[in-house]
């Protein structure tokens, strides 16, 4: 019985060191349920093949998070093959190892309830966030992939060019929050200028740091001066108030659902 004792309190603890990764994750940047899947993922040893690895491995915090469970993972998986052995197969009276199945399965099954339980999942979540926070320095976030956990919307680095559409003018003549895009800081050889104002003007030179939809963001990347580039600019517009009349129409609707309900 002590063998099968043993094997509860390691997937207990397994599922303990998944949780804990789990919350860490989440401390860098990554969503709840992407590092949940990536935690159990380099846990187990099963499909952590995903694009969003990518995330992981680029960034230094997520990469020890990560290795560490793999390593854990190793060391569990051997620690409960070896005991289910001295347990069952070593175990010459059928009535004991009947007994110790049992009493295996009862604990996996009090174990599995607990884990599915909500109250006990948000209040070990509160403590091991609690306790990262206090003990460790793990809230270490990728802001980058932060800003891309919305999708279609990402942050971008754009070279300003001679003869790009947007040299020469202010932010405010620019406007390009109509477009969907919001100039988060520009970097310039004299220092870097963050949240600037509308009377900011753009040289040729300057790295602006953009966040908006992707494809506006490509767009005025490519744009010159010129009528050209005045017609991809009424286009932009054109789209970007599209989208925010189709946004608005389905936040209404989810209003007048959530008064249905």
């Amino acid at each position: 019985m002590i063998a099968v004792a043993i094997v509860l309190i390691v997937l207990l603890l397994s599922l303990t060191a998944t949780r804990i990764a789990t919350v860490a994750l989440t401390l860098t940047g990554l969503s709840h349920e992407l590092a949940r899947f990536q935690a159990r993922s380099a846990f187990t040893g099963c499909g952590f093949t995903t694009t969003e690895s990518e995330q992981i491995m680029s960034h230094p915090v997520r990469r020890k998070i990560i290795m560490l469970l793999m390593l854990l993972g190793n060391a569990g998986l051997v620690t409960v093959v070896s005991l289910f052995v001295i347990a069952f197969i070593g175990s010459q009276d059928k009535t004991q190892g009947l007994v110790r199945l049992a009493t295996l399965v009862g604990g996996i099954i009090v174990i599995w309830l607990l884990s599915s339980s909500a109250p006990v999942t948000r209040a070990m979540e509160r403590t091991i966030l609690w306790a990262l926070r206090k003990w460790t320095k793990v809230d270490v976030r990728d802001y980058v992939s932060l800003f891309r956990l919305s999708a279609g919307f990402s942050i971008f680095e754009m070279k300003v060019d001679p003869e790009d559409w947007v040299v020469d003018k202010t932010l405010a003549e620019l406007n390009l929050p109509a477009e969907g895009v919001t100039v988060l800081g520009i970097m310039r050889p004299s220092g870097y200028v963050g949240v600037p104002r509308g009377e900011t003007c753009i040289f040729a030179d300057d790295i602006l740091v953009l966040y908006g939809r992707t494809p506006a963001i490509d767009d005025l990347d490519t744009r010159r001066r010129g009528l050209l580039g005045e017609r991809a600019r009424r286009e932009a517009v054109r789209e970007e108030a599209d989208r925010l009349k189709e946004q608005e129409a389905a936040e209404e609707q989810q209003t007048d659902d959530a008064g249905t309900n």
